[in-house]
């Protein structure tokens, strides 16, 4: 089924709209949630529960890219249960490693413009990432995005993890320079 056939799915408040999220979705969200919490259960749960997010948004929000919307919302509830869950330390450590690698080149959003710079913030990123090759870019997602390992990244370009590691860093050095250039810093 198409994105827009599902998107209508969900307009008319059709109940098959989550099980065909699901059917199409299902496992690219649940990647999503496993990378960041590290527990079969959990991520599971996250999944359904973005199904009940896209649910109760969808309408009034139409989404245009609906793997995006519903990855986003995927991320969002893995990284509240994460928090959640880290006051009882679980999960692999990988969420901390890897936003502790960008805590360097991007500013901690807090006080009441916190929404606009926080899109000005995306979308210079997103600008920087266009200026990059698609295997940088891709890299660059898997890692800080969907929250891959070094390794499950060098595996799945073929690539050595100091290869990757050295990406990574030179990709976070020039990222911190488009940021000050673009007065985001």
């Amino acid at each position: 089924m198409k994105d827009r056939e599902i998107i209508e799915l969900y307009w008319a408040r059709q109940e098959s709209a989550i099980s065909a999220t699901a059917e199409k979705y299902g496992g690219y969200c649940h990647v999503i949630a496993l990378n960041i919490l590290n527990n079969y259960p959990d991520a599971e749960e996250c999944v359904n529960d973005t199904f009940l997010g896209a649910w109760n948004s969808i309408p009034p929000q139409k989404p245009e890219n609906l793997p995006v919307y519903l990855g986003k919302i995927t991320r969002n509830l893995a990284l509240n249960r994460y928090k959640r869950n880290s006051a009882v330390k679980r999960g692999s450590g990988q969420v901390e490693i890897a936003l502790s690698e960008l805590e360097n080149c991007i500013p901690d959003q807090t006080g009441v413009d916190k929404t606009v710079e926080e899109k000005l913030l995306a979308a210079a990123i997103n600008r920087f990432l266009h200026t990059q090759s698609k295997i940088k870019r891709n890299i660059f997602v898997r890692r800080y995005w969907y929250l891959y390992s070094i390794k499950e990244i060098a595996d799945a370009y073929e690539m050595s993890e100091s290869k990757v590691k050295s990406v990574l860093f030179r990709m976070r050095y020039e990222l911190k320079e488009h940021l000050v250039k673009e007065e985001v810093l």
